[in-house]
């Protein structure tokens, strides 16, 4: 049976292939190219460049190859592009996601894993955020990832489509072979390296006067490489039978803008100049999750807690690839 990764030559998707790969599973990759890279793809994958938007496509997708199971990361994910422009994202991202849902169901597959959101929680009342927590997309873009979960919800109980929806907080790290190429790039992590890198003159905190302990934003990073390993974990849960679930997916503590811009400078040995600048509109002081229920019923453990390996294997990738998959 062949597993289908939506979205698969991005870069939280591409490792996750990378690692059902190399454990010898058979992937089929489908990306439009928008955001990902060819070059990414594992060279084990088959890879099919075409659009969810597309019907006639997907359709032929699942016409020619026998899919048991979807990762589905195909979307757009810029939180505040999304407050710009929600037709794109509550328009595209739900149209696209039922087009994906609609050939599934037709198909007959069994298994389902969504890339979902922390956006999802944009006011917690307690921390560390768990799956019991109210609620409250951020953005059109949360709002969006909360849609397809409710659709996954009655798809479950209508059409026998079991589920697992990993809410993600902030991705980082790479793996030896594949890291983060966004353009434009708005992850804090890559920003600050891209400054060591020379790319960018300095970095620019947005607000130094939160109730943290040094004034900035504290956010849970978990490593790619963790983050893959539980899309695994969940896939083989639902292939044995487990129950649809949503997961809040993090290491259970933060790190803080200044923390990570230490980490940075010690790692690169690189001045990284930082300046102050206004708080953006609706970003949280804190937002940290509560990893309690995948490690309790999957059994996940996160290898690569701390800041310095995370920022370290980013750094690692983009020396080795200084201008991202761009030959």
């Amino acid at each position: 049976m062949t597993i289908l990764v939506t979205g698969g030559a991005g870069y939280i998707g591409s490792i996750v292939v990378e690692q059902l790969a190399e454990q010898g599973a058979e992937v089929v990759v489908f990306d439009n190219l928008f955001q990902g890279h060819r070059a990414a793809v594992h060279p084990k994958a088959k890879f099919i460049q075409g659009d969810l938007a597309d019907v006639a496509a997907v359709k032929q997708l699942f016409a020619a190859h026998t899919i048991e199971s979807i990762l589905h990361f195909a979307s757009y994910t810029l939180v505040g592009e999304s407050m710009e422009k929600p037709f794109k994202y509550l328009g595209d991202n739900v149209t696209n996601g039922l087009n994906l849902l609609q050939a599934a169901t037709d198909a007959g597959v069994k298994h389902f894993i969504l890339s979902s959101t922390a956006n999802l929680f944009d006011q917690p009342e307690r921390l560390p955020i768990a799956e019991t927590e109210r609620i409250v997309p951020g953005s059109p873009y949360g709002e969006s990832k909360f849609i397809l979960e409710r659709f996954l919800h009655w798809l479950d109980i209508t059409k026998n489509l079991r589920f697992t929806a990993l809410r993600y907080f902030n991705a980082a790290g790479a793996s030896p072979e594949r890291g983060e190429d966004h353009d434009p790039e708005t992850h804090l992590i890559p920003v600050v390296l891209s400054v060591a890198q020379g790319k960018r003159q300095q970095i620019t905190i947005f607000g130094n006067d939160y109730p943290t302990p040094d004034g900035t934003c504290i956010r849970d990073y978990v490593h790619v490489l963790d983050l893959a390993q539980a899309h695994i974990l969940a896939l083989k849960a639902l292939q044995a039978g487990g129950p649809s679930r949503q997961y809040n997916l993090g290491i259970g503590k933060g790190y803080s803008i200044q923390e990570v811009i230490a980490a940075a400078r010690k790692i690169t040995g690189h001045a990284i100049p930082a300046v102050i600048g206004p708080r953006r509109p609706g970003d949280p002081a804190e937002l940290i999750a509560s990893p309690a229920a995948i490690q309790r019923e999957l059994g996940w453990q996160p290898h690569y807690t701390e800041l310095e390996t995370i920022v370290g294997d980013a750094w690692r990738w983009f020396q080795k690839n200084p201008n991202g998959y761009e030959k």
